[in-house]
């Protein structure tokens, strides 16, 4: 099976690392890709928003599967495009990707299917915004109602701060979204889903904040680990049970089934799990973890997915032990990042047992130096026999990573480590 991956970060170089352990998997190409992708897959110059090229591309490169990374894409229909030139795609058509790419749709699915999930309301005119706001609280949690890459959410019990934030939303001409706080911590679980049929992967759980401590604004992502010691045995089957097959039946009803990847980001509260986002594609930087232990052959498993066949498909299998992702950013990321700086100690000459280094935001400089070019610049993946021996074998290896002015998260995984997270108790 040849694959094409449609993506240039991390999470699309996580994808290409496990397709190429796949004995089913021959060829590998990234449309755009990045240089750490480039050592191990063609790459290929390719607009991943445009239909037309990536169209061209897959049928220039004899494509069996086509994986679409990014939200945006997916969004935009290109999955549709894909399928429509008889090729098979790994990703949703952009009437399902509406689950990510508008809240106010996935609030309306999530109303129908009877999931739970946290009470809002839409605001489209600033003459509305302060009636709106005296009905939430005493923790504002306020969205962009679209796209925004992970960074559009503020959540603060400072109600100034939540005004100012949808206020400049509502001037970029935004819908915001106001929802109610949930309580308890956050799991991202992700599910193959084909029509009605849920296959989940390994729970994990994402940083978003950008300091120690979660503290500061959200970003992207600041690393993820996987498993959750502190999550019951039975909490994968309910939030797919009561969820996620409820979920993807009413779009099945609504004739707009979704076929992909299901991300379900939950808060395990004292009532049960409740919905926080859905994304309609592998979460980053979740998936670096959770595919550093996936012992299936990965391409064996989006084809399923993509060709209608994941009812027939086994379960996937998992090696024991703990993966860790720990994201080193560049200066003054998540606001605007500084970029074009070298990067040093990213060869194999520097490697750290069982660890990995993904490139999310590099490119090459016209001499050959790699250098920044985005905010998340790295990701460090590490495997261990417990989350405590992953954690070390990261934190050695990013170490010994040169950026300057970078800056990384060093209490990834740490409160699972110490046993500080719980689901709340009645």
């Amino acid at each position: 099976m040849r694959v094409l991956v449609i993506g240039s970060g991390a999470r699309e170089h996580a994808l290409v690392v496990a397709l190429r352990r796949d004995p089913g998997v021959s060829a590998v190409c990234a449309a755009p890709g990045n240089p750490g992708i480039a050592q191990q897959a063609d790459v290929r110059p390719v607009d991943p928003c445009s239909a037309e090229a990536v169209v061209a591309l897959a049928t220039d490169y004899d494509a069996d599967l086509v994986v679409i990374g990014p939200e945006v894409p997916l969004v935009l229909g290109i999955a549709d495009a894909v399928r429509a030139a008889g090729i098979a795609c790994f990703g949703p058509s952009a009437s399902a990707a509406r689950i990510e790419g508008s809240k106010a749709f996935a609030k309306d699915v999530m109303a129908a299917a009877g999931v739970r999930t946290a009470h809002s309301e839409i605001v489209d005119h600033p003459g509305e915004l302060d009636a709106a706001l005296d009905r939430f609280g005493p923790t504002w949690v306020v969205k962009d109602d679209g796209l925004a890459a992970g960074k559009g959410v503020v959540v603060t019990p400072d109600r100034s701060a939540a005004r100012d934030h949808a206020a400049e939303l509502l001037e970029q001409g935004h819908p915001v979204l106001l929802e109610s706080f949930l309580d308890g911590p956050e799991v991202s679980l992700f599910c193959l889903v084909d029509g009605e049929t849920v296959m989940p992967l390994l729970p994990a759980q994402d940083h978003k904040r950008v300091g120690d401590g979660d503290i500061g604004p959200n970003t992207g992502g600041m690393g993820a680990y996987t498993p959750l010691p502190w999550l019951p045995d039975d909490a994968v089957t309910e939030i797919v049970e009561t969820v996620v097959k409820p979920v993807a039946a009413e779009l099945v009803r609504r004739d707009v089934p979704f076929s992909g990847l299901l991300y379900a980001g939950l808060a395990m509260g004292q009532a049960g799990p409740a919905v926080v986002e859905f994304n309609c594609r592998f979460g980053d930087p979740e998936t670096q973890a959770v595919l550093a232990l996936l012992d299936s052959p990965l391409g064996e498993l989006l084809n399923a997915t993509a060709t209608g066949t994941l009812d027939r498909a086994e379960a996937p299998r998992w090696q024991d032990g703990a993966a860790i992702t720990v994201v080193l950013a560049a200066e003054n990321y998540p606001a605007r990042p500084r970029t074009g700086d070298v990067i040093t100690g990213v060869g194999p000459e520097s490697a750290e047992p069982n660890t990995e280094v993904l490139h999310a935001g590099t490119s090459l400089r016209e001499d050959g130096a790699l250098i920044s070019s985005g905010g998340r610049v790295l990701n460090v993946v590490a495997t261990g026999a417990d989350l405590t021996e992953a954690r070390s074998h990261a934190y050695a290896r990013i170490a010994g990573i040169k950026l300057a002015g970078s800056h990384f998260r060093t209490d990834i995984a740490l409160g699972a480590v110490e046993s500080r997270i719980a689901i709340p108790s009645s």
